[in-house]
């Protein structure tokens, strides 16, 4: 009989489980918060510490050793491509799932909690005049420590990508530069299987805090809109992220294998950022090279949010539904094209399926008051879109290595059957 190993992410199950219990025993009792907040903010601060050091060494070392400006540029293209077409299926599939399953119709909007929505509405406000273009302009830093301390993901991409073109084109000259950025490359990764340690901690206050405040009973009323999101989220990474993995020839189930841990922690966090270190160093071991993991996994928080947008069309579906809202066909078309711009638009601001949202109902004649009566469950959602984002941006690093000729299927799956034995 093989002996039962309690590892990390039987761990943060088991934090997750006793979070919920102590939320739900606790409901509305301030001290919930008092005390466990601190440690569910320190786990996430532990993160955001090191997620710039991770994405710059890295994205540096494996920049360098590309060396080709042509051959950067040709991935950049392609990443985004791809990305684009993903994101815009996403869209559709909420469309289509929310057209066919009504979540928002026959909702009695008494029986629902208003949240205050306050902060995104400011949030949306400061953006309002961020175009798609302005996402392009501010990838380009003004002050790039300015944009390391700030944690803006693009400008900091775009100066490694950059700065590791520079490395590699002064040769000999730049081998002590290379070597300081790999060793701090390593040095980080050793730091963020320290921290990850203290992972079913850091979950066990997140969810702990989240369900004192707003309890398991504001989930009824919505319950329908809940499982009609769960259920698309669950049929996309299956059926539309398994179908590409098809095309391309490896498989969505054994991605989801190899990343057990990193997704039950960014399920339980609802943070992307959680495990974004761990995920180019798996995907590395999977056989994908380091320059492509380390540039498209980071883009990818910015360009790839497919359980975001897919999210985000549901959400606009359901609450044009409980307004007793009519979603002509021309109306719909025109919230795709919407939703295709405003969802990368703001990329990287705080709350972002929300703010996107407010963006966007406005467009087609949805009242954003509905946004209210659904922030309540909000954290509930978040937790599944951030793991099938997670998915997504995995899946994205297999296929433009295998487009660009650079996967290397012996290594990977050498790297499954280590996960497979063990299970």
């Amino acid at each position: 009989m093989k002996k039962f190993k309690f590892g990390l992410a039987a761990q943060i199950v088991v934090g997750l489980i006793l979070g919920i219990i102590v939320g739900a025993v606790f409901y509305g009792n301030p001290a919930v918060e008092t005390y466990l907040k601190p440690f569910g903010d320190i786990f996430l601060r532990l993160i955001k510490m090191i997620v710039v050091p991770i994405v710059f060494s890295s994205l540096v070392v494996g920049i360098a050793g590309a060396g080709d400006i042509k051959q950067v540029g040709k991935l950049g293209g392609k990443t985004i491509l791809y990305f684009e077409i993903v994101t815009t299926v996403a869209i559709v599939v909420g469309l289509l799932i929310g057209n066919l399953f009504h979540p928002g119709t026959g909702i009695d909007m008494s029986s629902l909690t208003k949240t205050n929505i306050s902060t995104y509405v400011d949030t949306a406000e400061q953006v309002g005049h961020h175009s798609f273009a302005d996402t392009f302009i501010n990838i380009v830093p003004t002050n790039i420590f300015q944009a390391l301390t700030k944690g803006d993901m693009l400008a900091v991409i775009f100066f490694s990508v950059i700065f590791g073109l520079g490395v590699a084109a002064i040769g000999e000259k730049g081998k002590p530069v290379l070597q300081f950025c790999q060793g701090t490359a390593d040095a980080m990764f050793w730091v963020t299987n320290l921290i990850m340690k203290t992972a079913p901690i850091g979950v066990f206050s997140l969810i702990g805090v989240t369900v004192s405040k707003f309890g398991l009973k504001s989930l009824i009323p919505l319950g329908k809109l809940a499982i009609t999101t769960y259920g698309a989220m669950i049929f996309f990474v299956l059926v539309v992220l398994g179908l590409v993995g098809k095309i391309i020839g490896t498989s969505i189930i054994s991605i989801i294998k190899i990343l057990k841990e990193e997704l039950i922690l960014a399920y339980s966090t609802s943070s992307s950022e959680t495990v974004l270190p761990k995920i180019m160093e798996k995907m590395e071991k999977f056989g994908c090279p380091k320059s492509i993991a380390t540039f498209v996994v980071p883009t990818g928080y910015s360009f790839n949010l497919d359980g975001s947008t897919l999210y985000q069309a549901i959400a606009a579906i359901f609450i044009a539904q409980m307004y007793g809202i009519h979603l002509p066909i021309s109306e719909q078309i025109k919230l795709v094209l919407v939703l295709m711009v405003t969802s990368k638009g703001i990329a990287g601001v705080p709350g972002v399926s929300f703010v996107v949202l407010l963006a966007t109902l406005g467009s087609v004649g949805i009242p954003l008051e509905g946004l209210a009566f659904i922030a309540g469950i909000d954290r509930i959602l978040d937790m599944a879109r951030t793991a099938v984002n997670v998915v997504g941006n995995s899946l994205a690093v297999v296929v433009i290595s295998k487009w660009e000729g650079q996967y290397n299927k012996i290594k990977g799956q050498k790297y499954l059957e280590t996960f497979e034995k063990a299970a």
